[in-house]
């Protein structure tokens, strides 16, 4: 994949919307956006008019929750701003291998006594609290919907996972990275990112991510696996009048 291919990447929310996530869009006009129980991201065309704003706003409805993601467009003055996020757009290099770092030898799986297994819709319970104690980002009852997630279990107990987000052509984003505190330090996070890379290279694809600029311990992980930063991003959300 050349480097020109990472064009997609400028607008993933869109560019899944239009693509693998289709089926998932909801529409008015050339607004977009996920149902919210799956995702609040929303999309506008690269310079959008005021018709345009109008037919978003109808889309969300009133006093909406309109989550721009790292689109750098800016609605109208009477949309009030929820939050703004600095961070980073993370990309796995072409040809890399997903093979064991320095950091996270080969025998860790082996040391925690851990294995990685795929959730399904019986995990959204578990799922949901542990992404509720750790915050890794948003994630909603159908967000499973958007791709694959795996997780690690210890005693039972869903302990660590991450999974697959938006799908621009040629890319799957890696997101929800999470473990549960009393099981950090333990390599889960770095183990579980690595088989979604696996499964992602697989089929001829490419993974990206997107890391809080604040957030320095999970970008120099991401970095020790092998991620490199393509951009620098700012996370928007809004609410419509």
């Amino acid at each position: 994949m050349a480097d020109r291919d990472t064009a997609a990447l400028d607008d993933p929310v869109g560019e899944s919307l239009r693509g693998h996530h289709a089926h998932l869009a909801r529409r008015i006009g050339r607004a977009a956006g996920y149902p919210p129980e799956i995702a609040t991201f929303s999309t506008v065309s690269a310079d959008p008019g005021p018709a345009e704003w109008d037919d978003l706003a109808r889309l969300l409805g009133r006093g909406g929750f309109a989550d721009l993601f790292s689109s750098p467009a800016t609605p109208p003055a009477d949309w009030e701003p929820v939050f703004s996020l600095d961070g980073f757009q993370m990309i796995w290099p072409e040809g890399a291998h997903p093979g064991h770092t320095e950091a996270q030898p080969a025998h860790a799986e082996a040391e925690s006594g851990a294995r990685i297994a795929e959730l399904d819709a019986g995990d959204v319970p578990e799922m949901l609290d542990l992404t509720a104690r750790t915050r890794p980002g948003p994630f909603w009852p159908r967000t499973p919907e958007l791709g694959a997630y795996l997780g690690v279990r210890e005693n039972g107990a869903l302990v660590a996972m991450a999974g697959e987000r938006l799908r621009p052509p040629g890319w799957t984003e890696i997101s929800a990275v999470c473990a549960a505190p009393e099981a950090r330090g333990r390599g889960h996070a770095s183990r579980l990112v690595r088989a979604l890379v696996t499964r992602i290279t697989a089929r001829g694809e490419r993974p990206f991510l997107h890391v809080a600029e604040a957030n320095v311990a999970a970008i120099a992980l991401y970095e020790r696996l092998g991620f490199k930063v393509r951009r620098r991003v700012t996370f928007r959300g809004f609410r419509t009048p």
